[in-house]
């Protein structure tokens, strides 16, 4: 017999309906809608309006009277209040797109009972032992077969929500005031807010789903901001083109190797360390270009990172007569710890609804950001709870639905909580 991890005794009773909950998340992330980076159009892919669609549709059956897609994708939900009087509307949001940074087509997810060890993939692959934290054992996995990544980020969000709302739309003994939803589009190439409206949100709080394990409550995220150096040089026939070529890829090339290598890197940072992260080389000889992602838990150092950059630029050109540059850096989020000041209890109610389970939780940094960094920005607290997500952005990425499990009872719990409060 298989002994049961502490995750996966976390709750004997659920009030979800754990099967329609893996079914809801086994049948969104065969839909390929990751986001395309490249795309002008918002969503910036078929597939994310393609999946809201099928969203909608299922909140409507749920009895969701104001269901809807709007015209830029999202989709809109408000599930009613059981309570009297005026209580504070709650806001769920996840997000339907994928990362663009790894296979998204043809999804072939696997279910796993994990009882330990490394787990096999289909395509050669292992997520080995210590990539699956040893609390996870007794739980069921959702893996991929090896060739795409998962989309648990954040489909799992998602379902997570969606079996949410139609737990209380079947469960009017179930204490909360308005709950909305909201699934957007676009979050992993930084649009996920741009097309909200919070006059339609009209909530007190919100809370994104979108984090990694259980009992998690993400207070702080990166400050980002994205820059884009554009080279101009001049391109001829190599066979003539000594004293003539300025060649615009050997400048770009080199601005990417004098950036820190063994500092200021995702590859060699963690914790509170914010790095410089070229992601893109593209162009010619007469012009080319070099995307870059600038992260750091204070904003401060966005600025000192952008004058970096400025500064090899500038070294570039002054030893490469007729070649020039344009540097644009383009603000993208900020830290959401200070705006969470604004509204304590959005962190103190999720800690409460953890200790009502029966669960210990702990606050957390996470080096990246949501669309609660935004939100929060904007003027709606919106700190990011757990999904049971792992290995994002990653052929090996898996799901925990025992975590999920776990996220969407504290869900419940927590809009019992705020259920209580006047506005």
């Amino acid at each position: 017999m298989t002994n049961k991890s502490a995750v996966a005794q976390c709750i004997t009773s659920p009030r979800l309906n754990v099967e329609r909950l893996l079914e809801r998340f086994v049948s969104y992330v065969q839909v390929d809608s990751a986001a395309n980076p490249n795309s002008s159009c918002y969503p910036s892919s078929e597939g994310q309006r393609e999946l809201g669609a099928i969203l909608c549709q299922e909140l409507s059956a749920m009895g969701i009277e104001d269901a809807h897609q709007d015209e830029n994708g999202l989709v809109w939900a408000t599930v009613p209040a059981t309570v009297p009087g005026e209580t504070p509307t709650v806001c769920l949001c996840s997000h339907v797109d994928t990362s663009p940074e790894a296979p998204a087509s043809g999804v072939k997810p696997q279910v796993v009972r994990y009882d330990g060890g490394d787990i096999a993939l289909a395509s050669g692959d292992i997520i080995t032992e210590s990539e699956i934290p040893r609390e996870l054992k007794g739980t069921r996995l959702i893996t991929t077969d090896g060739s795409t990544l998962l989309g648990g980020d954040d489909k799992a969000g998602v379902a997570i929500i969606m079996e949410v709302a139609e737990t209380l739309m079947e469960r009017p003994d179930l204490q909360r005031g308005p709950v909305r939803v909201l699934l957007t589009c676009d979050e992993e190439i930084g649009h996920g807010t741009d097309k909200i409206d919070l006059k339609k949100v009209d909530a007190a709080v919100a809370y994104t789903i979108d984090g990694g394990d259980h009992g998690v409550i993400d207070v702080e995220t990166f400050s980002a901001d994205g820059a884009t150096v554009t080279f101009s040089g001049y391109n001829i026939h190599p066979a003539i083109g000594k004293d003539k070529m300025i060649n615009a890829v050997r400048a770009a090339a080199e601005l990417v190797a004098r950036l820190p290598k063994d500092h200021q890197s995702p590859e060699t940072t963690d914790g509170r360390d914010g790095f410089i992260h070229p992601y893109a080389i593209e162009g010619g000889v007469a012009e080319a270009s070099v995307k870059m992602i600038l992260r750091s838990f204070e904003s401060s150092d966005l600025n000192a990172y952008a004058d970096q950059i400025r500064s090899i630029v500038a070294a570039i050109l002054d030893e490469t007569p007729g070649l020039s540059a344009d540097v644009q850096i383009t603000r993208q989020y900020r830290n959401l710890h200070e705006g969470l000041q604004s509204l304590p209890e959005s962190v103190e109610f999720a800690e409460r609804a953890f200790d009502q389970l029966g669960i210990a939780c702990k606050k957390e940094i996470i080096r990246g950001g949501t669309d609660g960094s935004q939100l929060t920005e904007k003027g709606l607290p919106t700190p990011n709870l757990s999904s049971g997500q792992h290995n994002i952005h990653s052929i090996k990425e898996y799901a925990c639905l025992d975590e999920m499990v776990i996220a969407g009872e504290h869900l419940i719990e927590l809009l019992d909580l705020w259920a209580g409060q006047s506005r």
